[in-house]
């Protein structure tokens, strides 16, 4: 018999793969699926990972990261959300965000603990949750809340087994936003509970309404809050695999126990890189951003065109509109969309029962792609009306 973990054997693979299979058989297809930025990493970032080559600085740094990086992230957290955190003893340099909430869980959970998950949501959360031995909790975000938690819908799923919430705002693959009442009333909630939250603010630099509040900014949760964090989509740096979490020294202090065994240190090339993207990458991020949102309003003014439903995300880069009306599952839709148009587009049930009814569409595309994109789902959607 080949030793398998049954809990993993249990655990289906991403519903994104799967889909995106179909994509790699097929020539000439206009990808809107993967969420990753168009834009090359800025050249002064890509230039130092390349001088840290030439200056011969390719060992292993600290388990927890470069020092200065740890430093800079603690500058870059100060600056924009006015959390102050111990560089040696309250941030972790990881490979990537997946990394951080994957070891974030393992330290966190004994077996039979319960974490919430909002729903839809990145596809790593409940995996993750599910190796760490935990009961995943789903709650179901619906559309006329805008996709937010709402403190009603965090308590009735509150158990005396709740160990944490997941807190996934800017929302893969909604674009959903928490604002600062929102974040308040989850904050009083996992107070008063003795809840933890794991808060994945990967998005966080890409908000297009206000500012980003990080629910660690607020009284009484930075003790109670691992803030996960990375360069992959506000510097597009996807293939440098670096990310971070900042949080209490003692689940700090286990996550690090975890990384030391399981990943020895995260790139050394990618964190000399980092430190540039922290200290003067700010502009770009301006930039990036900027492009971002002209494509989102791009989107949201042709569905408006072609009569489409979709709520209005001011995060991330991706929208979520809704195809309920044609009478497919999303599975269906997606797959139909991309064999008879050629274009590529997420079904949102790969994020969720809750995304059922739903696509996922990145705006991490060029403009004229996503021209050429809606021209042809408005041809399709028009001949499904009329069929």
């Amino acid at each position: 018999m080949i030793p398998l973990n049954k809990t993993l054997l249990d655990i289906k693979p991403s519903g994104i793969r799967k889909f995106f299979d179909l994509v790699s058989e097929m020539d000439y297809v206009i990808s809107l699926g993967v969420g990753e930025p168009d834009f090359d990493t800025p050249w002064h970032i890509r230039d130092e990972g390349i001088y840290s080559l030439e200056r011969g600085k390719t060992f292993y740094t600290s388990n927890a990261g470069l020092k200065e990086l740890r430093e800079e992230i603690c500058n870059y957290q100060k600056r924009h959300q006015g959390i102050e955190y111990k560089p040696l003893s309250e941030v972790l340099v990881t490979v990537g965000g997946s990394e951080a909430i994957d070891i974030g869980l393992r330290a966190m959970i004994n077996a039979g603990d319960e974490v919430i998950i909002p729903q839809p949501a990145y596809v790593s959360y409940y995996p993750c949750a599910l190796l760490a031995g935990a009961k995943p909790v789903i709650i179901d975000l619906k559309a006329e809340n805008d996709f937010r938690l709402t403190a009603e819908e965090l308590l009735n799923a509150i158990t005396e087994k709740t160990k944490v919430l997941i807190l996934p705002f800017p929302n893969n693959p909604t674009g959903a936003i928490m604002e600062r009442d929102d974040l308040e009333a989850i904050a009083k909630i996992c107070i008063d509970k003795d809840i933890y939250v794991m808060s994945d603010e990967i998005y966080s630099a890409l908000t297009y309404k206000g500012k980003h509040i990080s629910i660690a900014s607020l009284d009484g949760m930075k003790e109670r809050t691992i803030l996960i964090n990375g360069f992959s989509k506000a510097y597009a740096m996807t293939g440098w695999r670096l990310g971070y979490a900042c949080g209490p020294v003692d689940i700090i202090k286990q996550m690090t126990k975890i990384h030391q065994f399981a990943i020895m240190c995260a790139p050394t090339t990618s964190q000399y890189a980092a430190v540039e993207a922290l200290k003067n990458g700010d502009d770009d991020v301006r930039l990036m951003r900027g492009a971002y949102n002209q494509r989102r309003r791009f989107l949201m003014n042709a569905f408006k065109e072609m009569g489409l439903e979709c709520f209005e995300p001011f995060g991330a880069f991706y929208v979520f509109p809704c195809i309920k009306e044609f009478g497919m599952t999303s599975e269906e839709f997606a797959t139909k969309f991309l064999e008879e148009e050629k274009v590529a587009a997420v079904p949102g049930s790969a994020f969720g029962e809750s995304g059922e009814g739903y696509l996922r569409i990145s705006y991490a595309y060029s403009i004229e792609n996503l021209k050429v994109a809606m021209e042809r789902l408005n041809h399709f959607i028009n001949k499904l009306r009329q069929s």
